[in-house]
């Protein structure tokens, strides 16, 4: 198999790297001449960063087929790694931020390994199930962990978190997830994760090691979540414990479904679809209903699946995603 080209999406005459430019160049222009007010460079950072965790549990789930709920306390370790970073070293700029970022990137990737290793061998409903009491003893520790750490906050939540999180940050760790996921998927390692994921005995019966593929990318999709979480740390200066409940794993779960597993394609506009759906029905409807909004949004979740039950993209990819030997 033709193996590739890690740099692919680098190239000048890369249509994906043209086209991701394009886009930058008018939102940061938009900004620029205040027509993109700060609230909508909010949610659209938001909607970069919900995509890059997004991307993380679809490599876990969409491709690798490991049915995880506990992706929301992964996304929390990030974040509050990164956040305790920042806070406790006296000094703010970008060597702090990007050093909070990887601290939290990597204690997500230290602890999905950690938790990993034992775990992963369970599969479908009993693999769910493990990683949701994972997350439920997170968000436990969360909200004590003004006892060991008082900066922390306990439940009522973490203050004083330097905002260093803007657009061009986010839309540049997005395209570079987006490019790792790519290369990632389709290479040896992805193909081996398809197989895994289609039937596993077959996949370990021709010599692929399942439980460590499973492992690898479970690892990674992890370090995404962490990385997701530190971008939303210092994007609003604040954490509360019930931003990484169970339920916040079931919204990344259902952007994956929608954008239709094992798509990156879908997965990205599925994730920004689902952040500006939210806040566009928070403006749209009138401030006596808002809280019907939570009951709109279900509402055409259904109506989607019932139309589209294999996502927006049902497992397919842009072209311009795709390695030259795999476009039509």
């Amino acid at each position: 198999m033709k193996r590739s080209n890690f740099f692919y999406l680098f190239k000048p005459e890369s249509t994906a790297l043209i086209l991701s430019l394009i886009i930058f160049t008018i939102i940061e222009a938009l900004i620029i001449t205040r027509v993109i007010n700060p609230y909508i460079q909010t949610i659209l950072s938001l909607a970069g960063i919900v995509a890059i965790s997004a991307l993380g549990l679809n490599l876990i789930y969409g491709y690798s087929g490991q049915f995880s709920l506990g992706h929301a306390a992964f996304y929390g370790i990030g974040a509050y790694t990164s956040a305790l970073v920042t806070c406790l070293i006296p000094k703010t700029g970008l060597l702090i931020f990007l050093l909070g970022l990887a601290a939290g990137v990597i204690t997500s990737g230290i602890i999905a390994l950690l938790i990993g290793l034992p775990i992963l061998r369970l599969k479908s409903d009993y693999l769910g199930i493990a990683t949701l009491g994972f997350g439920m003893i997170m968000n436990v520790l969360f909200k004590n962990s003004h006892k060991v750490i008082a900066i922390m906050g306990g439940a009522s939540g973490m203050r004083g978190i330097a905002k260093l999180t803007s657009f061009p940050w986010v839309f540049c760790f997005l395209l570079l997830a987006v490019i790792l996921l790519r290369n990632l998927v389709y290479s040896g390692f992805g193909r081996a994760l398809l197989s895994i994921r289609e039937d596993e005995l077959a996949s370990e019966s021709v010599g692929i090691n399942a439980t460590k593929y499973k492992t690898i990318s479970f690892v990674i999709g992890c370090m995404l979540a962490g990385l997701a979480g530190g971008l939303y740390a210092h994007l609003y200066s604040y954490l509360n414990p019930d931003n990484f409940d169970f339920l916040k794993s079931i919204d990344v779960l259902l952007i994956v479904v929608i954008g239709g597993m094992g798509s990156i394609s879908g997965t990205v506009l599925a994730a920004i679809g689902w952040a500006l759906l939210l806040e566009g029905l928070r403006i749209i409807l009138p401030s006596g209903i808002q809280e019907w909004r939570m009951v709109v949004y279900p509402l055409l979740l259904i109506i989607f699946m019932l139309v589209r039950p294999s996502g927006a993209m049902g497992g397919t990819e842009f072209n311009f995603l795709k390695p030259e030997e795999y476009r039509r």
